[in-house]
Parts: structure tokens; C-alpha cells; sequence
């Protein structure tokens, strides 16, 4: 039975969330909780229906928001000073925790969606995490896109966003189709990042105390598809490259391969795209 709850980070910051335990009788026990990390603008309830049906295998689930974004934007969201970094190094670490306290168990498993599983290098609790499922997972880097949506990402995230931050005081993705719209701060850094590349190792630049890339070990296995213009070959490798000690995998998928007309960057976890799930599910199960 799915349960909401409320995970308390660090600083004092309240994220919703809902936990969805394992089926009964499906011996729980021998599956890894799972930490479901959305995509950035990307509401928990669009995961839900995903996350149902691995409880349904045998996973105890976790979903949730990340500050200023669906249930847990307390306020307006003109006056959310939420940052993209905090996303990492409070909101994801926090969650994690709550996991990994309700669960008992010693490591659980991560799956990101896009932003979601770019953001291990922010966590120091990152080796509580006993491997990664990357979906559309990149760095988002401009220079990896083809030409056509370069030049359309980086009018977006570069001129009509700070535009619409300096008019609104937030951060108007919804108007250019990029999920909900964000806090002013964080619609403004995911530009600055995607411009860069690296995505995450632009947060602890010079800050070496909060920096993990390096240290980050576990197994990461990116999943993205053919017609993705964000997370592209170029991008996932720019992304992957940013974890130089961890095992990585990649699977480029193609969406007439599981009878599928597109997947693109966000479909993977509709239900018209179950098809999908078990690639995931059985990614989770891998060796090490």
C-alpha cells in the first residue's frame, strides 16, 4: 500500500515523498530497495505507476520531490530559493537516508531519471548506494546535441529562461515543454551546466571537500534510446566520463526493437512503454 511520507533534509527542508513496499509474499527480503530519482521538472506522480509495478517484483520503493517541484514547493514558487546543488548534496543524500532507515537495509539501489542519476558525485553518503540504473542519463552537455536542438536547448536554458527569470522570478520551463517550471535559481545553473558539460563537477568546482566523482565506485548502467536528443552518445560519455573509478555499462535502445513507435528523453516510464521495465528491473539484478 502506497504511503506518503515526508523526508527531512540536512538543512531543515521538508520533501515529499511515497513509499511503496514490496508485495507480500514475494520474498522481499532478497531484493534491493530502490531509490526512484526523478528528472529535473519532472513531478513524482509521473513515476508511480513505475514504481507500483517494481514493488510488484519485489522492491521496496521510494519517490519523491525534489525542493521547489511538485508536493514539496512550499509557497510560491517566485519566492523558492531552492539551487540545483541542493538537489544532490540535500535532497537525494536525505532521501537515501530515509531509505536506508526504513528499509534496514546496508545499500539500496538508485535509478535516475535524466537528472536523477547524474548527481551521485554531490553525495557523501554515496556508497550506500549499491548501484546506479541511469534512464536518459547524460550530462546534457549543448556541444554533444545534434545541431538542430543545440541551437533550440540553448535558446531555451540560455536566453528565454534567464529572460523569463528576470520578468517572472522563476523559471518558466513549462512554457518551452521542459517539465514543471522551476525555481529561478535552479532553472539558471541547469543552463550554466548543460553549457559547461561535466553537469554535477560544476557544483564543487575548487571544492574538494565536497566533491566525490572520484570516489564514487559502484556500477552504473545508463540506458538511453536512438531518437534521445539530450542524452546522446556524446552526452552520456561526457557524463560517465565525470566517474572515472566506477564499472559502466550503456545500452543504446532502439524503439522498434520492444514495438515501440518512440521513446525519446521522458517516455520510458509511461505505461504505454512497459515494455521498457523489465530492461530496468533486470539491470537492478546484474553482477557486479
Amino acid at each position: 500500500m502506497t504511503e506518503s511520507v515526508t523526508i527531512t533534509c540536512q538543512d531543515g527542508t521538508p520533501l515529499s515523498g511515497h513509499f511503496l513496499p514490496a508485495h507480500a509474499g514475494l520474498q522481499a527480503a532478497t531484493e534491493q530497495a530502490v531509490l526512484l530519482c526523478p528528472a529535473t521538472g519532472v513531478k513524482q506522480q509521473f513515476y508511480m505507476r513505475f514504481a507500483a509495478w517494481l514493488a510488484e517484483q519485489g522492491h521496496d520503493v521510494l519517490v519523491f520531490d525534489y525542493r521547489g517541484v511538485g508536493l514539496s514547493l512550499k509557497g510560491r514558487l517566485q519566492d523558492c530559493r531552492a539551487t540545483l546543488p541542493e538537489w544532490g548534496q540535500q535532497d537525494q543524500v536525505a532521501a537515501l537516508n530515509w531509505l536506508l532507515q526504513r528499509t534496514g537495509q546496508a545499500q539500496v539501489a538508485l535509478i535516475g531519471h535524466s537528472a536523477g542519476g547524474q548527481m551521485m558525485g554531490l553525495l557523501p553518503n554515496h556508497h550506500r548506494i549499491s548501484r546506479v540504473v541511469g534512464v536518459a542519463t547524460s550530462s546534457g552537455w549543448f556541444r554533444g546535441m545534434r545541431l538542430g536542438f543545440r541551437v533550440k536547448a540553448h535558446f531555451g536554458l540560455r536566453v528565454a529562461i534567464p529572460l523569463g527569470v528576470r520578468l517572472k522570478g522563476y523559471a518558466p520551463t513549462a512554457l518551452l515543454g521542459l517539465g514543471e517550471n522551476l525555481p529561478a535559481t535552479v532553472g539558471t545553473q541547469w543552463g550554466q551546466w548543460c553549457a559547461a558539460g561535466g553537469y554535477a563537477t560544476n557544483a564543487v568546482k575548487g571544492q574538494a571537500h565536497h566533491d566525490f566523482h572520484a570516489q564514487v565506485h559502484m556500477p552504473i548502467t545508463v540506458f538511453h534510446a536512438t531518437d534521445d536528443d539530450i542524452a546522446t552518445p556524446t552526452t552520456v560519455a561526457d557524463l560517465l566520463r565525470t566517474f572515472p573509478a566506477a564499472i559502466k555499462q550503456v545500452h543504446h535502445i532502439a524503439p522498434r526493437d520492444h514495438g515501440l513507435k518512440r521513446i525519446g528523453h521522458i517516455d520510458w516510464f509511461r505505461s504505454s512503454h512497459q515494455a521498457l521495465w523489465p530492461l530496468l528491473a533486470q539491470a537492478l539484478k546484474a553482477p557486479h
